[in-house]
């Protein structure tokens, strides 16, 4: 195999206010063969079951130290079962004041191991270079269920007692409020009014007949809308979402032609329905949009599409927003108030269409089309020899520059920074094989696994993956390179998915316009940006002018707060924090999590997150849910006797069938959930 013959240098750019991502350290391993082999140990069931008992102390307030369990290195996930929040705590004394902070009543109060699959049992396996022991958990806390996974390794430093490296705990569903699915299924007879047929009762609901109101308000019918949607509805939270395309699909029906998705199917699936056997590997863009309109009507989900949100105002008090909708129904305007105690922005991965400020004269151009990425389709017809301009070189620039190629257009790519280049076979191997493929396991246990993973552990991981994927593409990237196209690898290596979670983009997969490159078929232009637009074509920085008939900005997204700016204005914009890009911790910033404002969430995935980061909706929704249940959605007048009797004292009460005056108070516990939700 060839070896990299150019130096491929990191791309560290992030988010204005994201902290860079530290690298995790992996545990010292001893050098003179001391290290007991994995393969020799007498059970790996029973050193799991040890730390198990072990860690079930530690979380039960006795004496068992931090340090006993986690080595100086560990790393604890936690989505949360411990806060109303994601959080990743480095090393045992940090671990120890996290778990002394977590409230009593509501925390981790047991832990089990997991082995309901065969691909479950604790196994001895490889972590990059070390060797540790893996586990499925099963996670309980005081109000709900989850899962989780530990990895074990030997402490040089205490003996070789097996201690925890990363543990990952995640909360599934609320006690109480399980979703309605497999045994919970509606038998089908249900129906709230006699003579009522199935449709009949679905239209009334959705058409918010009498004085119902959703509780959820989602902005956006893209796969985030469509998949939280889906997972509050097993909720039984009722939800409405808004779109102002005229089709279900159209997010994606509407783009250019030639778009298929860079990401393989095993990776994509969409929760509680999943992609058939026979789909392809690699998905049409209007294959996707017909799924996601069966998808909507197989979930039974409610989406208004033509209409948009055109006021907004936050109520305080009553903990709501007043919104008005305008709909267009036969071209006819409708408006409509609605009372949403939630919104949920899930308008798509980033923002607006990112024009750069700095281009100047965008309005003088006479030539046949100047247009965002996001606005085009497809090339002219007939347009053999007309000269594209495509700025811009990730996946829609280099997609879009082959569609004009194969239209017969002379192309000009202009490249201004580096990009990150990998082949999708590349990609699929280095970093899903195995875990996303045909012989991996069912895609909700991928996604422990792989979410198992805290995200310095990930990018140390990933910094030698990148180098041996860099490696197996290096002829590509060679070639590239002598053609002046320039190539990096990410944050400091770590590849194309730190680069994603980093900045939201600046990377190609590659499914044929590289060659192109490097045959010369499309030309590159690097390192300058475009100074002004001219009436026929643009003008460099270094003040070369290139001719054009048809100019394509692929220049990304603005951030999700300027979405929300243009849809709730400066107040509510001002207020929600930055999107995207990590917290000191290395979780993502806002994404999924309290954004600033109350009763005001981002959530969002393009192509790569309609796989895991979408499927894990199901922790997304949990967060607002349950930040609901612990703070805001306890009534004033119940803020008291929560004090009190303390959250277990208080759920105790609310599950008595009692006629006393204190539970009469409460309400009843079928209708806990709209109690929190409406208070």
């Amino acid at each position: 195999m060839a070896t990299t013959a150019i130096p491929i240098v990191p791309s560290n750019t992030v988010l204005p206010g994201s902290h860079p991502l530290r690298t995790a350290q992996f545990p010292a391993t001893p050098s003179d063969g001391s290290r007991p082999l994995l393969k020799s140990l007498p059970s790996v069931k029973d050193i799991v079951s040890g730390w198990i008992s072990s860690a079930n102390g530690l979380l039960s307030a006795t004496q068992t130290p931090s340090s006993a369990l986690f080595v100086k290195e560990a790393y604890w996930r936690d989505l949360l079962c411990m806060t109303w929040d994601f959080r990743t705590i480095q090393g045992p004394q940090r671990i120890a004041d996290f778990i002394a902070a977590s409230s009593p009543d509501h925390r981790i109060c047991h832990v089990s191991l997991d082995e309901s699959a065969d691909y479950k049992v604790p196994k001895a396996t490889q972590l990059g270079d070390i060797q540790v022991i893996q586990a499925f958990l099963h996670v309980e806390t005081y109000t709900g269920r989850g899962r989780g996974l530990v990895r074990l390794v030997p402490d040089i430093g205490d003996g070789s007692s097996w201690k925890a490296y990363t543990l990952f705990t995640s909360l599934e569903e609320l006690k109480g409020h399980e979703e309605k699915i497999h045994t919970r299924r509606p038998t089908g007879h249900e129906a709230e009014e006699a003579n009522t047929d199935w449709k009949t009762q679905l239209n009334k609901q959705h058409n918010y007949e009498g004085a119902q109101q959703p509780t959820v308000l989602i902005i956006g019918a893209g796969q985030s809308g469509l998949t939280v949607a889906a997972r509050l509805k097993q909720l039984n939270v009722d939800t409405v979402i808004i779109d102002q395309n005229s089709c279900i699909g159209d997010n994606w029906r509407n783009r250019y032609r030639q778009l298929v998705l860079h990401d393989s199917v095993w990776y994509d699936h969409m929760p509680y329905l999943h992609f058939p056997p026979n789909w392809p590997v690699f998905t049409p863009k209007d294959k996707l949009a017909d799924w996601f309109s069966y998808y909507t009507g197989a979930l039974e989900l409610n989406v208004w599409m033509r209409t948009t949100l055109t006021s907004s105002r936050w109520d305080e008090d009553a903990r709501q927003w007043t919104v008005t909708l305008t709909s267009l129904k036969n071209d006819v305007r409708e408006d409509r108030i609605v009372h949403p105690r939630h919104i949920i922005l899930a308008t798509g991965l980033a923002g607006e269409p990112h024009v750069p400020a700095d281009i100047t004269g965008i309005g003088s151009f006479e030539g046949d089309r100047l247009v965002h990425s996001s606005r085009f389709t497809e090339p002219s017809k007939n347009a053999k020899g007309k000269r594209a301009v495509i700025v811009g070189s990730c996946n829609s620039g280099h997609d879009i520059a082959r569609d004009y190629y194969d239209h017969g257009y002379s192309v000009t790519m202009v490249q201004r920074s580096s990009t990150l280049v990998l082949t999708s076979e590349t990609l699929i191997d280095g970093t899903m094989k195995g875990l996303y493929a045909e012989d991996g396991p069912p895609v909700d246990d991928a996604d422990i696994i792989n979410m198992s993973l805290p995200n310095p552990v990930a990018k140390a991981l990933q910094i030698d993956a990148t180098t041996n994927m860099m490696r197996r593409d290096s002829g590509l990237l060679c070639g590239l390179d002598a053609a002046g196209f320039k190539v990096d690898s990410g944050p400091d290596g770590a590849g194309l998915f730190m680069k994603f979670l980093c900045r939201g983009g600046g990377y190609y997969i590659d499914t044929g316009a590289s060659q192109l490159i490097i045959d010369g078929k499309i030309k590159i232009i690097q390192g300058q940006g475009v100074k002004a637009i001219q009436a026929h074509g643009l003008l460099l920085e270094d003040g070369t002018a290139i001719e054009a008939d048809e100019i394509v900005l692929a220049t990304g997204y603005q951030s999700m707060r300027e979405t929300a700016r243009k849809i709730f204005g400066e107040e509510v914009a001002e207020s929600v924090n930055d999107v995207w890009g990590f917290d000191t911790e290395g979780e993502t910033r806002t994404i999924w999590r309290r954004s600033g404002h109350p009763g005001l969430w981002f959530f969002g995935g393009g192509d790569y997150n309609v796989c895991e980061l979408v499927r894990f909706v199901r922790y997304f929704p949990m967060s607002a849910l349950l930040y609901r249940i612990r703070g805001l959605a306890l009534n004033r007048k119940m803020l008291g006797i929560a004090k009190h009797l303390g959250w277990r004292g208080l759920n105790k009460v609310m599950t008595r069938q009692s006629s006393s005056t204190l539970s009469d108070r409460l309400p009843n516990p079928k209708d806990w959930k709209c109690w929190y939700f409406s208070n």
